[in-house]
């Protein structure tokens, strides 16, 4: 047997948990199949008996395998109930203004309540902080650039920054210049700066449905109405629906995350990301594509940026090191495709720069190779947490609700009974010390009342399965109609 790769970034104990994974996946070890001894494996990769305890401990967090006293650890079934497609109860939609502001706002502001366990918020970061490496970084550019570090910066942004963006996209295959990368604020301003690039006020803007609800309240912000159009929990964004929706409506405008949708964790192929870009561009509409968290994959290659396929230059991506690396950073970009000149516009009026310490300390993170490091455990990290919180979650809520098994990011969309309104029980949540985001702020026409949206992006410790017992109670004792 191959021994342990010793040298390796990934701890003994997490590439036992992969041995486990490939012995599955090969059909070796099957539900109910009793795992190799502590001892035995323990000599077999020559690693001592704790490491190997701690793995098929984090297994059993994960509800993949169960202790039996006197016995050992067995491979059991998944009991999450996986949320499938729904194409046929697709209701389908009109341009709408946004309907549930203000159950926004309050999403927003429980993130910050003392002693809450902050399940509402999306921050995969928080599963495996750089802080520390960030640290240290900054402090050595403080050193040399003294005064610089309060001076403003250029209106496009630090050009080493931008240099090493743009070989990472080279790197993907998407051939871009340095010069046709514009640094943000965030994302957020990324995305401000592309709907302002391609629509005006009153213009109609599609969106997946569900949505992340901070795009909802960016295209209200706007003077714009938002067109929720069908995404399936798998392969995200319909295309036979959208045809559909843009034959039927004026689209300006597409805003997508093709690359892990918030709060799905579905995922387009590039075959079906190509065809998407084909299909908009026939019809000279844009693309804004939200790319946030395109490098927080589970499986396989990253998936390939929409502007690889396209022609016309009609796609702008935006992106931003707040998913993956240091969201207090601010840090943001936009590859703004034949709106380059427009978008410096928007930006040097909007906020003339973006921080100067910030984009150099990130500039070394990625020269380093600390930051692709830093993904590839911050990934494994999600993964583990991402099982580990949908076994908890069939343990403590009725049978009866399914969830997302997403492909990719920090959250899992949880659909309950259709009585249930997750809304109604959002502060008495709060005042059991646990936030969540309901389901209906995912929609701009207030769909998905039943579900909720819950992030695995956390340390994990005893007052998350706590805070899982006690959503799980929540629904369960949510009153049924007469």
């Amino acid at each position: 047997m191959r021994l342990l790769d010793k040298s390796s970034s990934d701890f003994l104990y997490q590439q036992v948990v992969e041995f486990i994974d490939k012995q599955q996946a090969q059909g070796a070890l099957r539900p109910g199949d009793k795992l190799p001894s502590l001892r035995k494996l323990s000599q077999q990769f020559e690693i001592s008996v704790p490491t190997v305890k701690q793995a098929y401990i984090e297994l059993e967090k994960q509800g993949r395998v169960c202790a039996r006293p006197q016995s050992g650890y067995y491979l059991q079934a998944q009991m999450a109930r996986t949320l499938l497609p729904r194409p046929n109860n697709w209701a389908g939609s009109m341009p709408v203004e946004v309907c549930c502001r203000s159950l926004i706002e309050q999403v927003y502001e429980a993130v910050h309540i003392p002693d809450t366990v902050a399940l509402g918020i999306s921050n995969p970061v928080n599963a495996h902080p750089p802080d520390k490496a960030l640290a240290r970084l900054m402090r050595s550019v403080l050193s040399k650039v003294s005064e610089k570090a309060v001076s403003y910066g250029p209106v496009n942004g630090d050009p080493k920054l931008r240099m090493q963006l743009a070989f990472r996209y080279q790197e993907q295959g998407v051939a871009i210049d340095h010069s046709d990368i514009l640094i943000t604020n965030g994302a957020q301003e990324a995305l401000s700066i592309a709907l302002q690039c391609v629509a005006e006020k009153g213009d109609v803007i599609a969106v997946e449905s569900p949505c992340y609800f901070g795009l909802i309240e960016l295209i209200e912000s706007l003077g714009m109405k938002a067109l929720e159009v069908y995404t399936c929990t798998e392969d995200g964004v319909c295309l036979t629906e959208l045809e559909k929706t843009i034959d039927q409506y004026p689209v300006k405008a597409c805003l997508f995350s093709t690359a892990i949708n918030n709060p799905l964790g579905s995922m387009m192929t590039d075959e079906q990301r190509k065809a998407l870009v084909n299909l908009l561009e026939q019809r000279n509409i844009p693309l804004i594509e939200d790319d946030v968290y395109g490098d927080l994959y589970f499986e396989g290659k990253r998936p390939k940026p929409a502007q690889l396929y396209s022609d016309k230059g009609l796609v702008i991506t935006c992106s931003s090191f707040s998913k993956t690396a240091a969201p207090g950073y601010r840090i943001g970009w936009l590859v703004s495709g034949k709106y380059e000149e427009q978008a410096k516009r928007i930006k040097r009026a909007q906020s003339c720069s973006t921080p100067m310490l910030q984009q150099w300390t990130l500039t070394e993170y990625l020269l380093s190779g600390e930051y692709d490091r830093h993904l590839n455990v911050l990934r494994k990290k999600l993964i583990f947490n991402s099982e580990r919180m949908r076994a908890l979650i069939a343990e403590h809520f009725p049978s009866e609700v399914c969830i997302s098994k997403p492909k990719g990011g920090s959250v899992l969309w949880i659909r309950c009974r259709s009585h249930v309104n997750t809304s109604n029980f959002f502060h008495e949540s709060i005042s059991l010390g646990v936030s969540f985001a309901p389901g209906e702020v995912f929609s701009p026409s207030g769909k998905y009342k039943n579900y909720m949206r819950i992030s695995y992006g956390v340390q994990w410790c005893d007052r998350i399965e706590d805070a899982i017992k006690s959503l799980g109670k929540l629904v369960a004792e949510y009153p049924a109609p007469n």
